[in-house]
């Protein structure tokens, strides 16, 4: 079989089940309205949990420092990318969420490819819940240690693995709350299965971070857990884009001598890095915002009780309704999209076969009637 052939059987495949991906340029998506050609749509799938990428205070940051930093970080951190807004804002993040040390990364992807190729070595076992982010299945499988996955938030099947033999470490992975289900891991007790077992504990709290616990600290703060590796994602509730791991000081200083992904990839604009000083801020002084996402998540949970649809059990922005059938959900999406409400239809591989959802999301900035629109059309279009 040729390369034409190869990708040309692949494409195919992908339209005859009804999972083949189409991005569509907007004119800017990530606050209330998303706006395409000259449509504007109630917007229920961004991840910008508190509205703060429209912030004007994380404007001006962005702006300011780009007026003193220039638009680039010219280089690896190693090298010349690694400025005083870069080190600000490890300290302030290590302070905040109680670590010894932070480390910036491009993205959350990123980070959590290089905490996993830095780490694992051959002897190694990694303990993945089965609906773990494809950047962490993923690193996983590309290391050379042994990938085992357990039961999705189920601590006794990882309680299983763990005393099995291992001859090196053995590292859990978990996310905090979960992208596409909106539920959240039980993150005491796992941390307690793996400090019982000598092993560590790796949280991902890309959905948790800004919105649980006091002050915004997240999922593990929230549930009293201090895991030995945290990784923090700034593209959800900062607004921004970029990513921190949180760790000790041996590890930081390992993972600064041996993190490929952190040598050598040209380090985050130091502007960003100032507008993310700037989110920050707003996400410790951001009560009010969280209070207003969470009265927007049950107004919403509320209202959709008598859909034809399962609701997944989650008290978190992201509220997912199962719909199973690939070509439903996108029909679904679609016609939602007719009534003005930007909805996306997810998919396998993005989630297990026969896992088709409507992924909805809400955010501080929605009002109550945009979410009455929302329970309005479902309604008249799911019965």
């Amino acid at each position: 079989m040729s390369w034409q052939q190869r990708i040309q059987q692949a494409l195919e495949e992908r339209q005859r089940s009804a999972t083949y991906r189409q991005r569509q340029a907007n004119m800017g998506g990530g606050g209330r309205y998303l706006q395409l050609n000259d449509q504007h749509y109630l917007n229920f799938s961004g991840n910008d949990y508190l509205g703060l990428g429209q912030h004007d205070d994380v404007i001006a940051a962005w702006q300011q420092g780009a007026m003193r930093y220039g638009v680039g970080s010219g280089g690896s951190g190693h090298v010349t990318g690694f400025c005083h807004a870069h080190d600000e804002l490890e300290q302030k993040l290590a302070e905040w969420l109680g670590y010894p040390r932070a480390l910036l990364f491009i993205s959350g992807y990123a980070a959590n490819q290089a905490v996993l190729a830095a780490l694992m070595q051959a002897d190694d076992r990694i303990l993945a819940d089965k609906l773990s982010h494809a950047s962490l299945l993923e690193a996983a499988t590309h290391s050379p240690a042994q990938l085992r996955r357990f039961r999705h938030n189920q601590p006794q099947a990882l309680a299983t693995l763990l005393e099995k033999t291992c001859i090196g470490q053995q590292l859990a992975i978990t996310e905090g709350v979960f992208s596409m289900d909106g539920d959240s891991a039980p993150l005491a007790e796992l941390h307690r299965l793996t400090q019982q077992a000598g092993a560590w504990l790796m949280v991902d709290d890309a959905h948790g971070i800004g919105v649980r616990g006091e002050q915004g600290r997240g999922s593990c703060w929230q549930q009293g857990v201090h895991p030995e590796v945290l990784v923090v994602t700034f593209g959800k509730a900062f607004g921004v884009s970029g990513a921190a791991v949180l760790c000790d000081e041996p590890l930081a200083e390992y993972l600064l001598q041996f993190a490929r992904h952190l040598i050598y990839s040209t380090s985050m604009p130091p502007a960003q890095a100032c507008a993310l000083q700037a989110a920050l801020r707003c996400i410790q002084q951001g009560d009010a915002l969280r209070e207003r996402l969470q009265n927007n998540i049950q107004h919403f949970r509320a209202g959709v009780a008598g859909l034809p649809l399962a609701l997944t059990v989650s008290d978190t922005a992201i509220q997912p309704l199962l719909v199973g059938d690939n070509q439903r959900a996108l029909d679904l999406a679609q016609r939602l999209r007719e009534r003005g409400l930007w909805i996306s239809a997810i998919r396998p591989p993005t989630v297990p076969p026969g896992g088709a959802r409507l992924r909805i999301t809400l955010t501080a900035v929605h009002q109550s009637e945009d979410i009455d629109r929302l329970l309005e059309v479902l309604h008249g279009i799911c019965h």
